[in-house]
């Protein structure tokens, strides 16, 4: 059983531009959503700290791409390789300029585009809405650009059971018929519900090295 090394992690930096992130080598997970959507709650179940990312009541608080350094990878007769968490922009209801808005999704894009060390995201949805613009536009270009995608469909613990599996379904049936190569899950940072398999396929998202780097 792989050791749960996102409870190593450590706040870096928190960059406006990518240019400010850290130098782009070893393996990143990024962590993408909606203001609204309950990110910051699942960063902090998944690494076990209760502060790590910070949680608001006012949706968008996180403004910059916030770098949180985790422990080494370690394989068999190579080199430890360093690896992060990188929470990205929360997009949607933030209450920001237009031109903030516009700031946000030119950096995205560019980081997500150019960051070599990326390795998967994480894409958290609220499990009681429909996908939203920038949910769409998150999975479609990972299945552009064959870049894995984990999906949290979060507050789980808000819907019934047989609300949560058709849910879970509809999205997992979408994600095979657009060949997305991502998994979908059922999360619940308050009931804890899903918080081990999160965390293992993060874990398994770092250790997994892209077609550029073989």
């Amino acid at each position: 059983m792989t050791s749960n090394i996102l409870n190593g992690a450590r706040f870096n930096l928190a960059a406006n531009e990518i240019t400010q992130l850290p130098y782009d080598t070893g393996a990143e997970v990024a962590f993408a959503g909606r203001s609204n959507a309950g990110k910051s709650s699942a960063l902090n179940a998944l690494t076990g700290h209760n502060a790590l990312a910070r949680t608001s009541k006012t949706p968008g608080r996180t403004q910059l791409m916030v770098v949180f350094d985790l422990p080494p990878l370690k394989r068999e007769g190579e080199e430890p390789l360093t690896a992060r968490l990188v929470d990205l922009p929360g997009y949607g209801y933030a209450k920001v300029p237009d031109a903030m808005r516009a700031h946000w999704r030119r950096e995205i894009d560019a980081y997500l585009k150019m960051r070599r060390s990326l390795r998967g995201i994480v894409l958290i949805v609220d499990i009681r809405h429909e996908l939203k613009d920038f949910d769409r536009t998150m999975i479609e270009f990972c299945a552009d650009t064959d870049l894995p995608c984990h999906v949290l469909m979060t507050k789980a613990d808000k819907v019934s059971r047989g609300e949560g599996s058709k849910a879970l379904e509809a999205l997992r049936k979408q994600f095979r018929e657009n060949k997305v190569p991502g998994t979908v899950q059922m999360f619940s940072s308050l009931a804890k519900t899903g918080v081990d398999e999160a965390r293992a396929r993060v874990i398994e998202l770092l250790h997994t090295p892209r077609a550029h780097e073989l």
